[in-house]
């Protein structure tokens, strides 16, 4: 029988905006970090790298996902006019203001995930970024358009000339050696990417915060010539000093 495609997952709750506004000014080293703590180590996504540096995103994650080619149930002979039926163009039409899209594409070198002109329509749906495990084609047009990519690289390729197809979306994606779910946050900027799971965010949002805080602290006093193991990490004396800097500091602000 034929596999009737695009596979669509079910339906899932995007991640909450207050928890990810939370999460803006939060690093991808230090989400990595405090993630490990709680016993989840497997977050950073490895392969993908910014294709412009000097960008950041935090989001709720909207998936897509490759799978090798069969000639007898999917392939790219006939390019876009195949292609614009697939979990490709279907997911595209699923995005809102925020997300993040994610894409399993298996670190393939001859997989043009999104081009152009479909990055374009993904930045026109209010799309805040995309992770590829693979890569992207029309990188000069790509660039100007100003959206947060983290790919393996580029290629001339079209998303189904080589040996992947686009097959579902709405379902558990891997990349780089990460499990993402729909709804999971993302976590990117020039270190990489990390997946949040949904139900952890909050609390990464809660500790995180408080981390990059005293970290500002620290690199003061660092800056001002104190000892590296009095301020890094903080210790019983320096989070009392870090705590009366903190609260002068907002009551200054009030």
């Amino acid at each position: 029988m034929s596999w009737p495609l695009p596979v669509r997952g079910p339906g899932y709750h995007r991640a909450d905006p207050e928890v990810m506004a939370a999460l803006a000014p939060v690093s991808s080293a230090t989400a990595c970090a405090q993630l490990h703590k709680d016993g989840i180590t497997r977050t950073f996504v490895q392969g993908p790298k910014p294709l412009s540096p000097g960008q950041r995103i935090v989001g709720s994650s909207v998936t897509l996902q490759f799978m090798p080619q069969r000639e007898d149930i999917a392939s790219g002979v006939a390019q876009e006019y195949v292609e614009r039926t697939t979990a490709l163009w279907a997911v595209l039409e699923t995005v809102q203001p925020g997300d993040v899209l994610v894409v399993q594409a298996y670190g393939s070198a001859y997989t043009g995930c999104l081009g152009d002109m479909l990055v374009r329509y993904f930045k026109r749906r209010g799309g805040a970024g995309i992770i590829v495990d693979g890569r992207i084609r029309d990188a000069p047009r790509v660039r100007k358009l100003g959206v947060p990519i983290w790919c393996t690289g580029v290629t001339p390729h079209y998303a189904s000339q080589s040996e992947l197809f686009p097959w579902a979306y709405d379902v558990p994606v891997a990349v780089g050696g990460v499990l993402c779910l729909p709804g999971d946050v993302v976590v990117a900027d020039d270190d990489g990417a990390v997946v949040v799971p949904q139900r952890s965010a909050e609390g990464l949002a809660r500790r995180a915060g408080d981390h990059e805080e005293w970290e500002v602290f620290s690199r003061m006093r660092i800056d001002q010539g104190a000892t590296l193991s009095d301020y890094y990490p903080l210790t019983s004396d320096s989070r009392a000093e870090y705590e009366a800097w903190r609260d002068g500091r907002d009551t200054m602000e009030q």
